[in-house]
């Protein structure tokens, strides 16, 4: 599937829904894919299935501090420094590049990058949506672990993590971005095509444009109604509270927080539990949708998402309950983002069993 000027804006929207409030700000990252395309260059999508089966992908993206990305902007050399990196530990050369989280700007940067180093971005991620932690990746879920692991950060400083567990490897890399730039590229070892169905999510990057191409041309009802979701508030948010969030170990956590909306047709509030994403709703005290469903708010007026650093109070906005990818509502993988894995002791609320 070839990716034209034309349909920067559709996948620009669908990666921001995904994000959940999250993924980091597309502004920068869009504005990169549109210079490359109206330079002349192409950008294609390539499905899992058109693969061969002993091709290596290579799992990249951007993770840290998004809004320093803006402020700090890539050379391209942290890519490429990354890439030959995980290529010279592992011995594998990369055939094709797949997005570690649809969600947010690493929806879009996978397919700058390829078009940068002259590999193909498979249709497919490692979230399918936005998730704030490494351990909370699909390979990790799967039980692949993530080890090795590259980071380079726009410094120049090129780290391997050759061993451990998935949580570890998290907690190392967020000890490596706090005394860096902020941000960094990550790539993962070479996966197998024939291995990416069970560890990744297939089809998510052409669903975030088919989902931004429904958003452009929606209201939000229309938009919930045609993707199988629903609305859970129209209303002026009313209240934003922020606090530190619960460290393990020592180690601060992300910042949490809570955004309330009054909702105009009930006058019913709608409380939303935020950390890097919103995680999870409650109507008047009681739990109406969670995590890993997508919770989106979006800006009444213009329908843009609205993310958990910029909500404000007085904002008009709407809030939606989208169906969370299939990978995540598998009993065995359910857990890794349901909302007890943020602290929030609630089973999850999911679309599919909801009253």
């Amino acid at each position: 599937m070839q990716i034209g000027l034309a349909d920067v804006p559709a996948l620009e929207r669908g990666v921001s829904l995904l994000g959940s409030g999250g993924g980091g700000d597309t502004v920068t990252a869009t504005a990169l894919l549109r210079g490359r395309l109206a330079a002349g260059h192409r950008t294609a999508l390539t499905p899992v299935g058109e693969l061969s089966g002993d091709a290596r992908v290579v799992p990249i993206g951007v993770i840290g501090a998004t809004a320093v990305f803006a402020e700090k902007l890539p050379s391209g050399a942290e890519f490429r420094a990354a890439l030959a990196a995980i290529e010279r530990w592992t011995g594998h050369r990369a055939d094709a590049l797949v997005s570690i989280e649809v969600g947010g700007l690493n929806g879009v940067v996978p397919l700058v990058v390829g078009g940068q180093l002259g590999l193909p971005v498979v249709d497919a991620d490692l979230s399918g949506r936005g998730v704030p932690r490494l351990d909370q990746l699909s390979v990790a879920a799967a039980g692949k672990g993530l080890t090795p692991v590259v980071l380079a950060e726009p410094g120049g400083q090129v780290l391997v993590l050759a061993e451990g567990t998935s949580i570890e490897v998290e907690r190392t890399a967020r000890a490596f971005l706090a005394g860096s730039g902020g941000w960094a590229v990550l790539a993962l070892a070479p996966i197998p095509a024939s291995e990416l169905p069970e560890c990744a999510i297939p089809g998510t990057m052409s669903a975030a444009l088919s989902l931004g191409r429904q958003a452009l041309s929606a209201d939000a009802e229309e938009l919930a109604a045609a993707t199988g979701g629903r609305v859970l508030g129209l209303g002026r948010v009313v209240e934003v509270s922020r606090r530190p969030g619960p460290g393990e170990h020592g180690r601060a956590g992300f910042a949490r927080g809570s955004a309330t909306v009054r909702d105009h047709r009930t006058q019913s509030l709608l409380r939303l539990e935020m950390e890097n994403e919103y995680l999870f709703a409650m109507r008047d005290g009681e739990p109406v949708a969670s995590t890993p469903d997508v919770l989106a708010v979006l800006d009444h007026r213009t329908g843009v998402p609205v993310l958990c650093d910029v909500i404000r109070r007085g904002v008009e906005v709407a809030v939606l309950q989208l169906p969370a990818a299939g990978f995540w509502t598998d009993p065995r993988r359910l857990q890794v983002l349901a909302p007890r894995a943020y602290g929030i002791d609630c089973d999850p609320v999911l679309l599919e069993v909801r009253r």
